[in-house]
């Protein structure tokens, strides 16, 4: 039996994984160890380690990282923190194989734990791009400690080479978050009013702003500019709290702020995967600027309006319309996306993240792939010619 440790910091990623995590408890030969962390034990963001356990997982191990998000030095210690937490655990009771997601800094504290401890690493979502947030280079740099690949798309499967990983241990798999959109009980209005507590008669906007993280000190403005549109349109709204990034409670303080005066916004710390994508599915548009807007949204054929920086560079279809953080901006993209033009041109669109099959192929891989000691000894791969440089900056 192949133990797989999979390492979970928050609600997004946990979503991200629950295909996964399924998959591998239906491949023969594979089962899953959750290492939870991070802000899954924060009261602010929702105490979301019991959606875990409610989803009917079990974690193995809760590695304490968490210590607030008030600025730098709170996300150095929690990495700090996490890094001895994540290499007593791996010591206790050591995987054949360690499972991380995505960028961030939770993740990494992970990754150098495990990559100390000589334990293969799997990353998923590597080689795509967020140019406005410190969990850019973090991914990057999660890639590069990692032995296995699992990319969303060819493009980010280009980049991962680029980076001088091996092309047979990058795999184009999807995006696992979309396989949740084929396999969901679909909520009726009532239950979403029931969750909300706000009437969704008419289309809703969901929101969720997070902290443009290499950008310090603007995260109350920004949010105050999108918070200012929304106050325009006063369309029945759910705003959901950010990730636990530095002045990441300022954005809650503003937002919960903004909704104690206003009966026609909600804010939640979390709705769960199956909510979530319920409001998705009936919303009007999206607004802010989380990943969830990029690569799921296109799969309802969703209009997003996708506020500043943090997310830029990814790849989106052409239900995103970019804005700088400004409130006429921001007006101006919504009344783009009530167009019904626009609305006709991305229904039914084809989402570049995948088909919603992702979870099984990274389980099979994960079953087959040989952890030879080879595995581990890395090779970097050079570019061969200027002809290969030059085919993967044009892809």
């Amino acid at each position: 039996m192949r133990t797989v440790a999979v390492v979970t910091g928050s609600r997004a990623d946990f979503g991200i994984y629950t295909p996964v995590l399924k998959a591998i408890d239906a491949t023969p030969g594979l089962q899953q160890r959750i290492y939870a962390c991070g802000a899954h034990f924060s009261a602010d963001f929702g105490n979301t380690v019991d959606e875990i356990e409610a989803a009917g997982f079990k974690v193995a191990e809760k590695i304490e990282t968490f210590v607030g998000t008030d600025g730098p030095r709170e996300i150095v210690n929690s990495m700090a923190l996490g890094l001895t937490g994540f290499a007593e655990a791996f010591s206790r009771n050591r995987p054949d194989m360690v499972l991380v997601l995505g960028d961030r800094y939770e993740m990494f504290a992970a990754t150098v734990a495990a990559l100390t401890s000589a334990l293969p690493i799997a990353h998923i979502h590597g080689g795509e791009l967020s140019e406005g947030a410190i969990d850019d280079a973090l991914r990057h740099a999660i890639t590069k400690m990692s032995h296995l690949h699992f990319v969303s798309t060819e493009r980010h499967a280009r980049r991962v080479v680029q980076l001088g990983e091996q092309p047979e241990q990058v795999h184009v798999t999807g995006a696992p978050g979309l396989d949740n959109v084929m396999d969901i009980d679909w909520p009726d209005i009532s239950e979403l009013e029931d969750t909300v507590g706000i009437s969704l008669a008419s289309q809703p906007i969901l929101a969720t702003f997070h902290p443009v993280t290499l950008e310090p000190q603007t995260a109350i403005a920004q949010v105050g500019e999108m918070l200012a549109a929304l106050d325009d349109v006063q369309r029945p709204t759910v705003i959901t709290y950010p990730n636990a990034d530095a002045e990441g409670k300022n954005i809650i303080g503003e937002i919960d702020r903004f909704v104690k005066a206003r009966p026609w916004a909600v804010a939640l710390p979390n709705l769960g995967v199956r909510r979530y994508f319920g409001l998705m599915r009936i919303a009007f548009a999206m607004v802010g600027n989380s990943s969830s807007g990029i690569i799921e949204a296109a799969s309802f054929g969703l209009p997003v309006i996708n506020i500043g920086d943090r997310q830029r560079g990814r790849t989106h279809g052409e239900n995103v319309i970019d804005v700088p953080p400004g409130r006429a901006e921001i007006l101006g993209a919504l009344e783009r996306a009530a167009d019904e033009a626009f609305r006709a041109k991305i229904a039914g669109m084809v989402n570049p993240y995948g088909d919603g099959k992702a979870g099984v192929r990274i389980a099979e891989i994960l079953r087959n792939v040989d952890l030879v000691p080879g595995l581990l000894k890395k090779k970097f791969r050079d570019m061969d010619s200027t002809v290969q440089m030059m085919e993967i900056a044009c892809g």
